[in-house]
């Protein structure tokens, strides 16, 4: 819900919106008042003349994003067939009343789907057998009603399998508010916990919830507190609160279910602590103390911990140590350190250890016996590029890895692979309607030369009957490189629509992910931030020189710390592009990493570094997009946000598409449409994000001149 009552676009002094009621006359965008607020920081001065856009509750800000919408409807109306035409492709091509493969805990099966004609998931499991009656635990179209946006987790059911708690957010701000449901009645119980992350692990009594709270202003995890059933939450005990203003911290229990988590976390530091899941009022033990770049994670099994760390193991090594003392002095090495092979992840079993490795940018399993190390082996995947990932293995027990597998051309398939026979079982392959084939459609893998002579890898994906490689084809450019995040190649249902229409579909795996190992991420943060831009830019125009695409109908997508690339590439090489989306882009990174009372800032300094030192300062700012947009040809961008957006405010994509307009010497068109009812993630039904997805493409292929009927 808006945080504000719906009332007529005013027309404030500097506000003007042209109405759209005129026939034939074009649609103008609306234009920010401006008012100068000087910023001033080592002997630097910058003058913002949009400043007064982050004031939330002004209703003059929101009759101005309003304004831009109506602007949006306006420019786009010629593309409402186009659009409903993308939106029931996308809706054909999805089945409706899907669910998910069940996964087994105890003697019950629990599993999501979806009806058709519903925006949100049901939760609901079996017990004994697939066979057996249904039990609904949450329906969330239920707890949807009479709200515009929801947010639910509802997997957090007690060790004995009787209580459910859920947390539903019906805002987008990400404060959750905690219920618990008797299963075996089906009754709510009076307890509830406000404002709550959502975030929750129970001890092995069925009676005691951990869970984390943010702070109120700043948005960061910083508490974890103990609620007992059948008392008031205003008694909730604090157990844990993280002083440390650049620290995170959360909560989850081992796979053995011997122990409750907390994890404090930072970009280059973590630090654990643990309570006996059976004994939840014992205070934390701290697990091994924070040291700034060490970082490290932890799971339980038998007589050991198992640790992730990379200590002394730049891409991270395995080791264990005795659950009677965690001392460093006491770990042992389990799975050595190499310089080409990334340790992402591990699953522990009773028989078995499954390492998540990644190797040449490309991820794949290492199984290995307990009882017989010598006798490990790999699972590889065959494409050129794909995404693979471990599923939900809660059985400690089990012999039996679940895993889920997709590629650009693959949608996405889970499986069971027995890892004593090596023989795996695809339960479920997404089900993709509408006449889809995936033997119309071409993978390839390829890489760019950077001008610092790295090689960036680029996955590409085309519809090889609507494709020659000549030059000729519309092409979408997708990229992210932020925060170690790898951008695997899986399979998009609605990315079909364009493929069918002959563009040709990119992936820039840029520094700044962790496509390449632990070196490709730090080589793309900090000072070296720009490797990420240019590697984008570099990745591009080799697109172009190989004839995947055509230079003047080439595109760009990111959003969120892809924003932000997005907003550098366009200052860079506003040439470069035809058009540009930019979702939930984070554009003033220098105002607001100096602004500790808003997110992303005092967590994010090892990241992108802190502008109050002022060599992180000006480097920062050479490249904020908001801070260097200047009188250049700019393409034309759709650019989106979230009116309740908890990690990029909305006022930053407000001021960037404002102060854009302003000073283009381009006649392209710059829109932005706010969602006034959602946060970071966009709208949160799936029919309404189809819609999203509709306008995207909608705008894509308008500019493309590829707006015909699909043949």
């Amino acid at each position: 819900m808006s945080l504000f009552p719906p009332r007529p676009l005013l027309a404030f002094a500097g506000l003007w919106l042209a109405s759209t009621a005129v026939a034939q006359e074009p649609a103008q965008p609306p234009v920010a008042r401006t008012e100068a607020t000087r910023l001033e920081l080592h002997g630097d001065v910058r003058i913002d003349e949009y400043y007064w856009l982050r004031e939330r509750e002004n209703p003059e800000v929101i009759a101005y994003l309003e304004a831009e919408n109506a602007y949006t409807d306006a420019m786009t109306a010629h593309l409402a067939g186009l659009r409903e035409s993308l939106f029931e492709e996308i809706k054909g091509r999805i089945k409706q009343d899907d669910s998910t493969v069940p996964y087994r805990r105890d003697d019950w099966f629990y599993y999501q789907r979806f009806e058709e004609g519903k925006q949100y998931p049901i939760y609901a499991r079996k017990k004994g057998s697939l066979e057996a009656p249904e039990e609904i635990l949450v329906d969330a179209n239920a707890l949807a009603e009479g709200h515009d946006f929801l947010s639910v987790r509802a997997d957090a059911v007690s060790p004995d399998h009787r209580i459910l708690a859920y947390a539903a957010d019906t805002v987008g701000r990400r404060f959750y508010d905690v219920r618990f449901r008797d299963l075996t009645t089906g009754d709510l119980l009076p307890d509830q916990i406000p404002a709550a992350t959502g975030n929750l692990a129970w001890a092995n009594d069925n009676r005691t919830l951990f869970y984390s709270k943010q702070d109120p202003v700043t948005l960061r995890w910083h508490q974890i507190w103990r609620h007992r059933l059948g008392t008031d939450a205003s008694a909730d005990a604090l157990v844990y609160e993280e002083p440390d203003e650049t620290f995170n911290t959360w909560v989850f229990r081992t796979k053995s279910e011997r122990y409750v988590m907390i994890v404090s976390w930072q970009t280059l530091a973590s630090e654990y602590r643990y309570v006996d899941a059976d004994r939840p009022e014992d205070d934390p033990i701290v697990f091994l103390a924070r040291r700034r770049d060490h970082e490290y994670d932890v799971d339980h099994l038998g007589d050991h911990f198992y640790i992730r760390t990379n200590d002394g193991a730049r891409n991270f090594r395995l080791m264990r140590t005795p659950v009677t003392d965690t001392s460093r002095e006491r770990w042992e090495e389990v799975i050595p350190h190499r310089d080409d092979v990334l340790i992402e992840g591990f699953e522990v079993f009773r028989d078995y250890l499954v390492v998540r490795e990644r190797d040449g940018g490309l991820v794949r399993f290492r199984v290995r016996p307990w009882a017989d190390p010598g006798a490990e082996h790999y699972l590889d995947f065959g494409e050129p590029a794909y995404l693979a990932y471990v599923e939900n293995n809660p059985e400690i027990d089990s012999g039996v890895l679940r895993y889920g597998y997709t590629s650009l051309t693959t949608p996405n398939s889970v499986y069971d692979y027995d890892m004593a026979t090596r023989e795996k079982t695809l339960l479920k392959r997404d089900e993709v309607l509408g006449g889809f084939d995936a033997a119309n459609y071409v993978t390839e893998r390829i890489q760019a030369t950077a001008r610092d002579g790295e090689k960036v890898p680029i996955s590409i994906v085309y519809r090889k009957d609507r494709f020659v490689r000549n030059g000729s084809a519309p092409l979408l450019l997708y990229g992210y490189g932020s925060y170690g995040y790898s951008m695997d190649a899986a399979f998009d249902a609605p990315l079909v629509s364009l493929l069918d229409r002959g563009f040709v579909y990119a992936i820039a795996h840029v520094r700044g992910g962790q496509e390449l190992g632990r070196r490709w991420y730090e080589d793309g943060k900090l000072l070296e931030k720009k490797n990420t831009f240019t590697d984008f830019i570099d990745a591009a125009e080799h697109l172009v020189a190989e004839e995947y695409g055509d230079g003047d109908r080439l595109y760009a997508l990111g959003g969120s710390a892809g924003g932000l690339l997005m907003g550098a590439v366009v200052n860079m090489r506003p040439d470069l592009f035809h058009g540009v989306i930019a979702h939930v882009p984070w554009v003033d990174i220098v105002t607001t990493m100096l602004d500790d009372d808003i997110p992303l800032t005092t967590s994010e300094f090892d990241e992108w570094g802190d502008p109050k030192d002022p060599v992180y300062y000006e480097y920062m700012l050479s490249y904020s997009p908001y801070d260097n947009v200047a009188a250049k040809p700019y393409p034309s961008m759709l650019v989106t946000t979230g009116l309740h957006d908890s990690q990029v405010q909305y006022w930053e994509p407000a001021k960037w598409v404002a102060r854009l307009r302003a000073r283009t010497t381009g006649d392209g068109v710059i829109l932005l449409k706010t969602n006034m009812e959602a946060g970071h993630g966009g709208a949160s039904g799936r029919y309404d994000r189809y819609r999203e997805i509709a306008l995207d493409w909608a705008f894509l292929l308008d500019l493309a001149g590829a707006t015909g009927p699909l043949q």
